[in-house]
């Protein structure tokens, strides 16, 4: 067997940057550094047994070879040369960009927590047990969650009757999916809380017929009882155990089995909103022109052949999944999590290769974590990184809505591709741009397709135009190399005026 370079001195001691940085801190028995290619991971001298007798497991084998558990491999150890002796060093592939649970839909939700729980069983039969369950242990590799911590499994005690990650799971994956469900709280706002709600705090915004829901019983209001001060506290976990180890795994899969019917019970049907529905009630669009639009993407697509593309605004992703039929790896962009989520739906069903992420480029999720360095910015982890960006029927979202000059949207877009731009002109005589422009003519009426050259002429070049019949024009723009993206943004910051 080949074994792979162990790591620089350079990718090892390198300082943490945009692209470069160590979001695993608080792990006692190893850190990772994200490279722009490659997942290295230290293991900590301590640690290095139970992880190699763990990479040695069918469990692990198995897990790899299902797509469930990321691909690692042994970069260096004190037995090859250029590591420290004691250090050793584990190699993953970089899955990117990196998806955060607070950009996922209901449904990827509910298939991180499926995962998480169909790992957690196969482990407690093999003879071990998943000790961290938390959806930041889970990214999205296309449409398909894997899980991306090796460090999580340990022996278990074959008579224990106790799942010690159980209290961070119902935490972190099913209390943010019942607060949804039955509060109306955001999936969104799990961005702030890192180990998820307490059932206290579900449970006190809860109606009184909510709380005793049977689904709900258990982890929310008998949980948030007994989490009372001055409550008598039951006995450790770690003291219940069973002296025959079958029934010990029995109790385990029953635990989990339970929490599967929980975590169903929380995301069984789909939601519905405007922009879910928009293909269905665009009436600003004839057939003519959605057919010349497509057929203007797909012969861009087959002239430009971008191996990875950027859809802002991507909807329910008919043009996301026109790229990734074009052999495109997709990142699809939109603050809609229902519309994304019948895209993400698509995208598994048919084993295409498309990244959804819920988000508003115009208020892209920030950094989080300590000092803002566990988890990277939406910027941070999309600029530079596409040979085309498709931003079709978006820009007077920018304009009207969030009220970005026009010099700064070709800032971004500048930023954010390396090369092509495919962008939807929307003129003021569009009827959603006036239905938008609500009586501020005197600050966006006046705008028109050449101011739109103009602004983005400094760092882009036309390279083809397609007028459509409804009025609205499609143009591919080709990125000027060497360019500074700040020039373009100056001449119009005086485009944005009061709401």
């Amino acid at each position: 067997m080949t074994v792979p370079a162990a790591p620089t001195p350079a990718e090892a001691n390198t300082s943490v940057g945009r692209h470069e940085f160590e979001p695993t801190f608080r792990d006692p028995a190893g850190r990772l550094r994200l490279t722009p290619h490659r997942a290295l991971r230290q293991i900590h001298p301590a640690a290095a047994e139970a992880t190699l007798a763990y990479l040695a497991s069918p469990l692990r084998t198995a897990l790899e070879k299902s797509g469930h558990l990321v691909a690692t491999t042994i970069a260096g150890s004190a037995a090859h040369s250029g590591v420290a002796s004691g250090e050793l060093w584990l190699e993953h592939p970089r899955i990117d960009p990196i998806s955060y649970p607070w950009e996922w839909t209901p449904a990827q939700w509910r298939a991180a927590a499926e995962l998480t729980l169909r790992i957690a069983r196969e482990a407690v039969r093999a003879g071990w047990t998943l000790k961290d369950a938390t959806p930041l242990n889970i990214v999205f590799d296309g449409p398909r969650p894997v899980l991306v911590d090796v460090l999580s499994f340990e022996r278990r005690d074959p008579g224990s009757t106790v799942w010690l990650a159980y209290g961070q799971f119902v935490r972190t994956f099913l209390l943010p999916l019942v607060a949804r469900k039955h509060l109306s709280w955001p999936l969104q706002a799990t961005l702030f809380w890192r180990d998820g709600y307490e059932p206290g705090q579900i449970c006190n915004a809860l109606g009184l017929w909510q709380r005793l829901n049977p689904n709900l019983l258990d982890v929310v209001t008998l949980a948030a009882l007994l989490d009372r001060p001055g409550r008598k506290k039951p006995p450790s976990q770690k003291s219940q155990a069973s002296s025959h180890p079958e029934l010990a795994t029995h109790i385990l899969e029953k635990r989990i089995r339970r929490l599967e019917k929980q975590i169903a019970s929380v995301t069984g049907s789909r939601h519905r909103s405007q922009w879910s529905q928009y293909s269905q009630t665009a009436t600003h669009y004839q057939p003519a022109d959605t057919a010349r639009k497509q057929d203007f993407v797909r012969k861009t697509l087959q002239r430009c052949a971008p191996s990875r593309v950027l859809d802002v605004g991507a909807n329910t992703g008919t043009y996301s999944l026109i790229a990734a039929d074009a052999g495109a790896r997709v990142v699809a962009l939109d603050a809609d999590p229902a519309a994304l989520e019948m895209l993400w739906t698509a995208a598994l069903q048919q084993d295409k290769p498309i990244t959804t992420l819920v988000a508003n480029i115009a208020r892209p999720t920030p950094a989080a974590g300590w000092q803002n360095g566990e988890q990277l910015s939406l910027l941070d982890r999309l600029t530079g990184k596409f040979d085309l960006i498709l931003m079709l029927a978006v820009i007077h979202h920018l304009i009207l809505r969030e009220q970005v000059p026009l010099g700064h949207i070709a800032e971004l877009c500048a930023a954010l591709t390396t090369r092509w731009l495919v962008l939807e002109w929307v003129p003021p005589s569009d009827p959603m741009f006036q239905e938008w422009l609500r009586g501020r003519d005197d600050l966006y009426g006046y705008l028109s397709e050449e101011d739109l050259r103009r602004a983005f002429s400094p760092l882009f070049a036309v390279a083809d135009r397609c007028a459509l019949d409804n009025g609205r024009v499609l143009f591919l723009f080709d990125r000027i190399a060497g360019r500074d993206k700040t020039t373009a943004a100056e001449p119009l910051r005086a485009e944005a005026g009061p709401a």
